[in-house]
């Protein structure tokens, strides 16, 4: 569960394509910080009057969250259940 660059963030999923439940506190926080902004997003920004600026919120912060997810876990391909 270790890079050369350090402990995996988010490890991959044991079934499919992508990453799983955070590992360490620093996913767990890149998480939080990703779940608030969608939350301030629904709050400042509200679908039904504003879906242009909700759609653009939510499409940079769930980049933002691929792009930590890429580069801070485990390499994403297809999983069958083993490790």
């Amino acid at each position: 569960m270790n890079t050369e660059q350090g402990k995996v963030w988010f490890p991959a999923k044991r079934y499919g394509w992508g990453w799983g439940v955070p590992a360490t506190w620093q996913g767990w926080l890149v998480l939080l910080a990703y779940l608030a902004v969608i939350g301030g997003a629904l709050h400042f920004l509200p679908p039904d009057r504003n879906q242009w600026a909700f759609a653009t919120v939510a499409f940079l912060a769930t980049a933002a969250l691929l792009a930590v997810c890429w580069v801070k876990g485990e390499p994403p391909r297809w999983r069958w259940g083993g490790r």
